[in-house]
């Protein structure tokens, strides 16, 4: 049980053992929210409780996906938000890819995250209210080298998040991709998972960009209370936008590619418009 007013909005946040879950989590709890965290190892997040409905939560695990939305209801009735936060990184050249990683990678990153959204949709559309919160990465809109397979998760989060905003509109439901650069997290740190056979061909750009993610652990520029402080403004705001870039780094690389994805597209605007039958 927790001490939350009943009026109070319900937010079930997966992942909040470190970073953007636990900030999150911890800043509802503080201005009263109701509030369901989830994590693999519910003793990481004993101490959110009594504040929180702590629950044990693989999102791998369709059982655990279903006994969680089950104990929320139960406790609250409805879920407002829900914040699909579960995931991590691997740092891998696409050449030095590790079958068994890749498919965990996105077992966790898209599967779980997809799962977990089928799980709540059923009572949001019940209440005819919530938004869905998908956290991303500005490398989810930007491919990196060395990153290739983070990025392919990522961007199949967009991807499906674009769609499921579309679809859920008419039931009152939003979508928001959180699109976070460099932060202090521990998506760098122990978390991250690089491949066991690197191969040295790759030194001056996958080996390099891993060794400098490494470097910058725990000195990005990224503040994850900040985050936190901006993703239920932006959910609450009255005209959310679908993309929430976080960080300077995110918003100008974002930019950056923007442009030059509209020149990039522009100059080929004859070709592509040439492919179509000929108008009669």
């Amino acid at each position: 049980m927790t001490n939350a007013a009943p009026d109070k909005p319900v937010w079930l946040i997966t992942g909040c053992s470190t970073g953007f879950g636990r900030e999150l989590a911890r800043l509802l709890i503080g201005r009263g929210d109701r509030v369901a965290a989830t994590a693999r190892d519910p003793e990481k997040i004993a101490d959110l409780a009594p504040g929180a409905l702590t629950l044990k939560l693989d999102v791998n695990a369709p059982q655990e996906v279903a006994a969680a939305v089950e104990a929320v209801t139960r406790e609250f009735g409805r879920v407002d938000v829900l914040v699909n936060n579960a995931g991590y990184g691997y740092l891998s050249a696409v050449e030095e890819g590790e079958d068994e990683e890749i498919r965990a990678l996105f077992e966790t990153n898209v599967f779980g995250l997809a799962a977990m959204t089928r799980a709540v949709l059923p009572l949001m559309r019940a209440q005819g209210s919530g938004a869905i919160v998908n956290i991303s990465s500005q490398g989810g809109f930007i491919g990196f080298p060395g990153v290739g397979y983070y990025n392919a998760s990522k961007f199949a989060v967009e991807g499906l998040s674009e769609a499921l905003a579309k679809e859920v509109a008419p039931f009152g439901i939003r979508v928001l991709i959180v699109e976070p650069g460099p932060f202090r997290t521990d998506w760098a740190g122990r978390s991250l998972k690089t491949p066991k056979r690197p191969i040295e061909a790759y030194a001056e750009s996958a080996v390099a960009r891993r060794n400098a993610v490494r470097g910058y652990s725990g000195s990005q520029p990224g503040d994850p209370v900040r985050a936190a402080e901006a993703i239920v403004a932006t959910v609450e705001s009255a005209d959310p936008p679908l993309r929430l870039p976080l960080g300077a780094i995110a918003f100008e690389g974002m930019t950056a590619k923007t442009e030059a994805l509209r020149k990039e597209i522009a100059a080929v605007e004859s070709v592509a418009r040439g492919a179509d039958y000929p108008k009669t």
